[in-house]
């Protein structure tokens, strides 16, 4: 790694996503990693997936070993220009309007879905014993 670093865009780092060409962005760092694709113990497409975008979230995830880290080394190309790379934007839910419940209201409502099957089965009752024709 000696002389000046290679400093890559998120652009053109993105031109190299096939299995023939094939560069990761990891912690503003650029590696080709082409020559390791058939040897990744996850498979090429844990590898291609992670193209064109920085995928340092997806390499830290997975936990790899203090040896993987090293080996990161001889696939090292430049570093990539991080004012290319779209800052994450964290989620806001829309606001809600405030949604004042009326207690009294759940609680009758409450009430009558427990009396309303019981007025019905009470009436129900009711008609068959008065309906019931004297033997």
């Amino acid at each position: 790694m000696g002389g000046e670093r290679k400093v890559y865009t998120l652009a053109e780092v993105s031109q190299h996503n096939n299995a023939k060409d094939c560069w990761l962005i990891i912690e503003g760092k650029v590696y080709d990693v082409t020559k390791f694709l058939e040897d990744h113990p996850g498979g090429d497409e844990v590898l291609l997936s992670a193209t064109g975008k920085d995928a340092s979230d997806d390499f830290e995830d997975v936990g790899h070993s203090s040896s993987a880290r090293a080996m990161m080394d001889e696939f090292y190309v430049g570093d990539i220009d991080t004012s290319t790379i779209p800052t994450k934007t964290k989620y806001t839910p829309p606001k809600q309007p405030h949604y004042e419940q009326d207690k009294t209201s759940d609680f009758v409502i409450k009430l009558l879905q427990f009396l309303i099957p019981l007025l019905i089965l009470g009436l129900a009752f009711g008609v068959r014993f008065y309906t019931k024709s004297p033997a």
